[in-house]
């Protein structure tokens, strides 16, 4: 490394400005983007102004405020010293001063010796005015330190020593040395170390160009108090490149397209390898070249690439898609400028398709199509149109675009064309008469959607032929006119002609019977048709009036049908504008109205109706009948206009009440037609201001048909709901009444004999006593009844409803009376179960002192007894009775 030496004149007198005219300096001849070459020193005496540098050559060198020139750019120094001017601007006075910069390229380094390689230079600290000397030294000016150069992936040993720093007042002083910035003690720390006695600066580890590129570091010398002896020195520490790094591409495959047939020298596309090295030495200066070429058709070498810039270009005719579709390059990269001895390689592979171009234009499969359509269809396709284009499908070199040259003057055609088959599709577009034409003949080109190529030999389109035949079908008849207009006075006569409806046929090349007529839509049922020949007349009186004619027009539809195959038919419509007749007199309205019983106020406006139209209609005449004769003495009218009069009060008092006042009405028509209406009028007693003070009287003594009538249905309504709520009180009292009985008294548990498990001795037993059956009450208590020994089917221990005691029966030879007793307290007891549930009877011992009742009268014959008493009984008995009082069964 050799320092950097610079020379200026010694001036002892504070003048502002550069200290020299010329600034020598020795730098390596590798400049680097933003490296700090030199600093400039400008003199200010007062130290108060602001100075602004520049640099006459600012692409290539940039001057900071401190006076530092840096490296815009990265560059090679050539051999000859390179020259530019530095200025310095005063911002407050604009005063400017120039010096002009020389900078040189240190020599190149031999490496003869080992003795050169081992040498570590000295980095000495400037001179400077020391702040407590009291006498005036010679102050020498800063320069800029060498940037030292360091090869990455050096194998050591580490550390490494790379250059000594010193200060020259070591002599006097005890000094300490240190630095700073990063890779010492910023991240990365640790990469460069100082020997604080010694100053001697040295590298750690192996050095990676790739991380870092350089290293900004700054030396301090400082005594043992720490203050600071010297200004820091700027050391700079450029990693030297070495070609450890392959090309790398971009991507692995690079696809790119060329369009079949382009010229030699087309552009095709441009592949791009990358080197971690440095770019701007032969370790980083990549060369491109093609190594294979798949398929070798037409020539091997269809293609080349650009050695520095990678572009791939054309360099052979021939490309055809229709032949070869797709070429496969294999792309090598080479760094060390494509030194095969020293560069490192990569590949990748570049895939080029050729793209088609509409080089190939649609032909015809067949010079003449056929196809047939049946007559009056439309949206039918008749016929396929097929071509063969041998671009590539489904692009606009290969779709195919139709149209008719010829055959269809009418345009009832056109041609679609399939996007999946590119096939031509011939379509009816408008409908097609077969007694008009038979036959098509249609002339057709087909072409691409876009043109053919430059230099196509072919025709840029095909024709062919299409011939189209129109088949019979049976068609539908058809009226004319329609629909027909008829002009008929109303009131026209039931059997009447009214005007003849025919349809006609359009089939005339068809063997089929006439036509036949009917009736689709007549609202009014007025009329009918004839079946064969459409002769319509009426079957009722045409009428105006009728709410079926709208604007005086009726309408009525008629169908006519053929026997062809199939069977077809076509509706028509007649319209039969009705000429008004003078056949409908005027009447009165409004049919009511209310005046007073004086003469004043009592007029009564009134319109006359009339359903006819001008001239059957008003103006019309008003009048009042001659007979009655009160009509015209109690009453006058008088004609406000054409449709409107006014009755009035005659005398001067009228009693109040309802008056039926009858007026005569007769229309303007030729003839007139007038009636008599009748206007019932309510006179009343009115206030100051004409309204009536006893309407309520009037309206009771007058009340119409159709209010008694509601009246009389309001009260019907309500005797019905009456009478329906009584039905539906008396059904409820029967449906409660009934679930007391849920069986029928034939089924009557209670009057059943039932049979228990024998407690006598049956009929041996003939001895009992009757006197038991007279007294129920005499029954052992439950409460001396041992436990353990109750019956399932007894009664449970429970509290009772208290009856009255009944008293013994008089006779005791008469169970009847007893049994009567019992049944009436039973029936009145509303505690008592239903028939149909669970009866518990209470314990009756282990014994009885009655013995078995089955031996009751056993001794004697049947007849002795009479149980005829047990029909009188009722229907409880009615088993018994039928089993001992029946006779001798």
């Amino acid at each position: 490394q050799a320092p950097i030496k610079a020379t200026c004149e010694e001036d002892m007198s504070c003048k502002t400005g550069f200290p020299e005219d010329v600034h020598s300096a020795v730098v390596s001849r590798s400049i680097h983007g933003g490296q700090p070459l030199l600093n400039v020193r400008f003199r200010s005496c007062d130290g108060n102004k602001k100075i602004h540098f520049e640099s006459s050559d600012p692409e290539d060198f940039r001057v900071g405020e401190d006076g530092v020139v840096y490296a815009e750019r990265s560059f090679q120094l050539s051999a000859e010293p390179t020259e530019f001017v530095v200025s310095a601007q005063d911002k407050e006075t604009q005063q400017e001063w120039q010096m002009r910069v020389k900078l040189t390229p240190e020599p190149a380094f031999t490496g003869n010796s080992e003795k050169d390689q081992r040498k570590i230079e000295d980095i000495i600290f400037p001179w400077q005015q020391y702040k407590h000397s009291t006498s005036l030294k010679r102050q020498k000016r800063d320069w800029v330190i060498p940037p030292i150069n360091l090869p990455e992936n050096s194998k050591g040993p580490f550390p490494q020593e790379l250059v000594r720093i010193r200060s020259d007042r070591d002599k006097s002083l005890s000094l300490r040395y240190s630095v700073t910035g990063p890779g010492a003690d910023q991240p990365p720390t640790g990469i460069f170390i100082i020997n604080p006695i010694s100053g001697q600066l040295s590298v750690t580890k192996p050095l990676d160009r790739e991380q870092i590129a350089s290293f900004h570091l700054r030396a301090h010398a400082v005594d043992v108090n720490g203050n600071q002896v010297e200004n820091p020195i700027d050391i700079v520490i450029n990693v030297i490149d070495m070609n450890d790094n392959r090309p790398e591409f971009l991507h692995q495959v690079w696809n790119g397209t060329v369009p079949e047939g382009s010229k030699p020298g087309t552009y095709v596309m441009t592949v791009t390898a990358i080197d971690a090295d440095d770019p701007n030495a032969q370790n980083g200066m990549l060369r491109y070249r093609i190594l294979s070429q798949a398929p070798s058709s037409p020539s091997p070498n269809m293609f080349t690439i650009n050695n520095e810039t990678g572009d791939i270009i054309t360099v052979a005719a021939g490309l055809d898609r229709e032949k070869v579709q797709q070429y496969t390059l294999i792309i090598q990269a080479t760094d060390m400028e494509g030194n095969p001895t020293y560069g490192l390689s990569n590949t990748a592979t570049a895939v080029i398709a050729v793209t088609d171009v509409n080089d190939n234009p649609p032909e015809f499969t067949a010079m003449t199509f056929y196809g047939e359509v049946p007559e009056n269809r439309v949206d039918v396709i008749v016929a396929n149109l097929t071509v063969t284009d041998k671009d590539q499908p489904h692009t606009p070199a290969w779709n195919a675009m139709y149209r008719m040259t010829g055959g269809d003057p009418t345009g009832r055609f056109t041609i679609l064309t399939d996007p999946n088959s590119n096939d031509g599709l011939v379509t009816v577009v408008k409908p097609i008469d077969f007694e008009t034409n038979r036959l098509f003949v249609l002339t057709v080109a087909a072409e691409n959607q876009v043109p053919l190529a430059k230099g196509i030999q072919h025709p840029p389109q095909s024709t062919a032929t299409v011939s189209i035949t129109v088949i019979d079908v049976n068609e539908s008849p058809y009226f004319v006119p329609n629909p027909k207009l008829v002009r008929q006075e109303e009131g026209l006569l039931p059997g009447s002609v009214l005007t003849t409806f025919t349809a006609q046929d359009p089939d005339r090349y068809m063997q089929q019977t006439s036509l036949r007529y009917s009736k689709v839509s007549d609202p009014a049922n007025w009329l009918k048709i004839d079946p064969v020949n459409g002769q319509i007349t009426t079957t009722a009186v045409l009428d105006r009036e009728s709410i079926y004619v709208q604007n005086n027009m009726y309408n009525a539809t008629f169908l006519a049908s053929d026997n062809g195959i199939p069977p077809m038919s076509g509706t028509g419509t007649l319209q039969i504008y009705l000429l008004d007749i003078n056949d409908n007199a005027p009447q009165v309205h409004p049919k009511e109205a209310t005046t007073c019983e004086t003469l004043q106020p009592n007029a009564i406006n009134i319109t006359a109706v009339d359903p006819d139209i001008d001239p059957n209609a008003g103006p019309f005449a008003f009048e009042l009948p001659d007979t009655p004769a009160s009509i015209k003495r109690n009453w006058t009218i008088v004609r406000i206009s054409g449709d409107h009069a006014q009755l009035s009060l005659r005398i001067r008092f009228l009693e109040a009440g309802i008056y039926d006042v009858p007026i005569v009405i007769t229309d303007s028509g030729n003839p007139h037609a007038s009636s008599t209406s009748l206007l019932k009028v309510k006179v009343c007693q009115c206030d100051i201001n004409g309204d009536c003070t006893d309407v309520d009287r009037i309206v009771g003594a007058g009340l119409g048909t159709g209010a008694i009538i509601a009246i009389l249905l309001c009260i019907i309504i309500l005797l019905i709901l009456v009478l329906m709520f009584v039905v539906w009180m008396k059904r409820r009292d029967k449906e409660r009444q009934a679930k007391q009985l849920l069986i029928d008294p034939e089924d009557d548990v209670r009057d059943n004999i039932l049979k228990y498990d024998e407690e006598g001795g049956g009929e041996e037993d003939q001895d009992y006593d009757l006197s038991q059956l007279q007294q129920p009450d005499t029954v052992e208590p439950d409460a001396i009844k041992p436990v353990g020994i109750r019956r399932l089917d007894e009664r449970p221990i429970h509290a009772e409803p208290q009856y009255p005691v009944r008293s013994a029966a008089p006779h005791p030879g008469d169970i009847g009376d007893f049994i009567n007793e019992g049944l009436k307290a039973a029936d009145n007891d509303p505690t008592a179960p239903p028939y149909d549930s669970l009866l518990v009877f209470d314990y009756e011992g282990s014994g009885s002192t009655a013995g078995s009742l089955s031996s009751l009268n056993s001794s004697s014959s049947g007849g002795e007894q009479d149980y005829d008493y047990l029909n009188d009984w009722g229907p409880r008995f009615k088993k018994l009775a039928d089993m001992y009082g029946g006779g001798d069964d």
